[in-house]
């Protein structure tokens, strides 16, 4: 959890939630028995390896409950890239081996999990059709349809964009895969507790979660996968998962990602709200007080925690080193690439070129952010974007141009 201090003033502002969340308290709690008091394998016969098994039966019962699924339909892994390689590889090469043919659709704003995992099957002979968004970074249903083939064994789509926020129509989606008898997967990894996860009204056959999205532990995820859909495991060892995925199960963390989910639910209308209301105030007041300013992705169809804003005229990594100066972390986008010196592909999807993809910087909420800390970024940002623009040879010239109204 970030470090506080003690003055108000002081205490570092997290806008970085779309990265990573602070373990809750209550999660916590409910992991701690199983690293020390009942370390069983829930493999063993014995009652310490009964203990186990019967933490992770309820676990698995309790996250099959948020989402209507049957609890076999519930895999649990590593985290999202580990569920989402599952869902894209397993299910390509299960399709492939029944003859069902080997072309994959998925779109140009997927997170790399799900890009490379298709990039990684095209050597094994498979096609991919990659839909471009439109501008505000939404898939077209139409597209989508346009672009199935007899040949097509998946369709990836993202539920809710890690970088942008933009909510894709998945139910819509799912729909029309339906209609074909295509799988359908989607990433809904940013989606917990902000969105419904409700496979049946989603029209989803195949979806990946990850616990620490939603203030549950690293290292544990989940794909949950429709009975009936091929499945091709990916790890290969003990019959564990069902035998779709060897190895032994992370009980304390499956636990804390079955709690978490749980809470992350029940709270989900209220959290949704808060953020909403601290995501709007952000977005206002930063169009409003800082000129040649854009907002990216969908403004209605958004996560409510999420705020991509581009600057002209600066580099949004070297915004982010002020920021934090100030104690403000956000990001420049995926977290997965930070360190990276290359343009988002999600954000040359929409059309932006590569410097105002450079000078993006996303600002993503948590139920810990008060209306205090949007006020303080608000005041911190004006000061920050002046000092980087003015160091910014062509931004100075462009204004210059400008005529005086």
């Amino acid at each position: 959890m970030p470090v506080m201090k003690q003055s108000m003033t002081d205490r570092i502002i997290y806008l970085d939630h779309a990265a990573t969340t602070a373990l809750d308290p209550q999660v916590f709690e409910a992991m701690q028995p199983y690293f020390t008091q009942l370390p069983g394998n829930p493999s063993s016969i014995h009652q310490a390896g009964r203990a186990a098994l019967q933490a992770l039966d309820d676990a698995r019962e309790l996250v099959a409950t948020v989402l209507g699924a049957n609890r076999k339909e519930l895999i649990f892994t590593s985290g999202g890239s580990e569920a989402d390689n599952l869902a894209i590889k397993g299910v390509a090469l299960a399709q492939q081996r029944l003859g069902k043919g080997n072309h994959i659709i998925t779109s140009a704003i997927e997170h790399h999990a799900v890009l490379h995992a298709v990039e990684y099957l095209q050597q094994f002979g498979f096609e991919a059709t990659v839909l471009p968004v439109s501008e505000r970074g939404l898939v077209r249903p139409d597209d989508l349809r346009a672009a199935l083939r007899p040949n097509t064994v998946l369709v990836s789509m993202m539920y809710a964009n890690n970088e942008i926020g933009t909510i894709q129509p998945v139910a819509e989606l799912g729909a029309i895969c339906r209609e074909h008898g295509v799988p359908f997967h989607t990433d809904a990894v940013q989606a917990a507790g902000s969105l419904t996860l409700d496979v049946n009204a989603l029209n989803v056959d195949l979806l990946t979660l990850t616990a620490h999205k939603f203030y549950g532990p690293k290292g544990v995820g989940m794909l949950y996968a429709r009975r009936g859909i091929p499945l091709s495991p990916q790890l290969n060892g003990g019959g564990q998962e069902r035998q779709r995925r060897a190895g032994t199960e992370n009980v304390p963390g499956i636990v804390g990602m079955a709690v978490a989910l749980n809470m992350a639910e029940e709270r989900r209308t209220q959290y949704a709200q808060h953020c909403t209301t601290l995501r709007d105030r952000l977005i206002d007041g930063v169009l409003r007080t800082i000129p040649d300013t854009h907002l990216n992705g969908d403004r209605e169809q958004r996560l409510p925690n999420n705020a991509n804003l581009s600057f002209d005229g600066i580099e949004g990594e070297s915004l982010l080193l002020l920021l934090d100066q100030k104690g403000i972390c956000a990001s420049s986008g995926s977290a997965c690439t930070s360190g990276s010196l290359e343009p988002s592909h999600v954000l040359l999807a929409l059309g932006l070129s590569h410097d105002e993809a450079l000078s993006s910087v996303r600002f993503s909420l948590g139920k810990e952010v008060t209306s205090e800390d949007i006020d303080r970024v608000l005041a911190a940002l004006p000061r920050m974007i002046e000092q980087l623009r003015s160091v910014a040879p062509w931004y100075q010239e462009r204004v210059a141009a400008m005529p005086i109204a």
